[in-house]
């Protein structure tokens, strides 16, 4: 599913609800431990964290490192990859329900299969973030295929304007694979279409703004070079 060009921003609303406290620093480290998330390191110790996929969607995450006690207002992940690379699995291993422009068109259309209004989906999808961040949510998970780093920009944009870290979790999967299993999925995406995203994919890099990178292969599977990942440039 290819995601279009950023569009303008859109007035959040946030629901009405049950007043819920305010979280602790625990709290929160709690919630980001039971969902396999950690913080980034500092700067001078930013690296790329390897994960391979399981066959089973029953296994269990990876247990989390430890929380730096230097921690930021929040974080936003972003998941990276094309349809079939697993980023959905990965999300339903850990427990979150991400921002997701296929949940949106359910709500929004009630047809999950509906592409014609891409760039309505895309900036509501923005203003729910944006909402959450108002709302000051400590963590904030986005399922989208992010292939460019401009169609990264807007969300790393917004939350380094909030104060909050930016991870990217990038599914180097081979697009045999992904295509494989995109022939299997009820819902698919034609073969030109996969080759033309496959073509616009592009490696996450610290430079784009990101403080913590994780790579995700399927077992087995080595890094085809033009999918590989270059390693943390040197700060200045």
């Amino acid at each position: 599913m290819r995601e279009p060009e950023a569009a303008p921003e859109m007035a959040a609303a946030q629901e009405s609800g049950p007043e819920v406290p305010p979280q602790t620093a625990s709290a929160e480290h709690e919630q980001a431990a039971a969902a396999g998330f950690t913080p980034a390191a500092p700067e001078a110790e930013k690296k790329i964290e390897v994960e391979t996929q399981p066959e089973s969607l029953a296994t269990p995450p990876a247990e989390p490192t430890a929380v730096s006690p230097k921690s930021p207002r929040g974080y936003v992940v972003l998941t990276i990859g094309l349809p079939g690379s697993g980023k959905t699995t990965w999300y339903k291993r850990r427990g979150v329900t991400p921002l997701s422009s296929d949940l949106l068109r359910s709500i929004l259309f009630d047809d999950i299969t509906e592409q014609r209004y891409q760039g309505l989906v895309f900036s509501t999808l923005r203003s729910l973030l944006r909402a959450r961040l108002i709302a000051k949510m400590p963590w904030n998970y986005v399922d989208a295929t992010n292939l460019s780093p401009h169609e990264r920009k807007q969300w790393i944009k917004m939350a380094k304007s909030f104060g909050y870290e930016v991870q990217a979790v990038f599914f180097d999967v081979p697009l045999a694979v992904c295509m494989e299993r995109n022939s299997k999925r009820d819902r698919q995406v034609t073969d030109e279409v996969m080759q033309k995203m496959a073509e616009r994919l592009r490696p996450p890099v610290f430079k784009e703004g990101f403080d913590k990178i994780t790579v995700v292969r399927v077992k087995g599977a080595a890094a085809e070079p033009a999918a590989a990942v270059p390693a943390p440039e040197p700060e200045a």
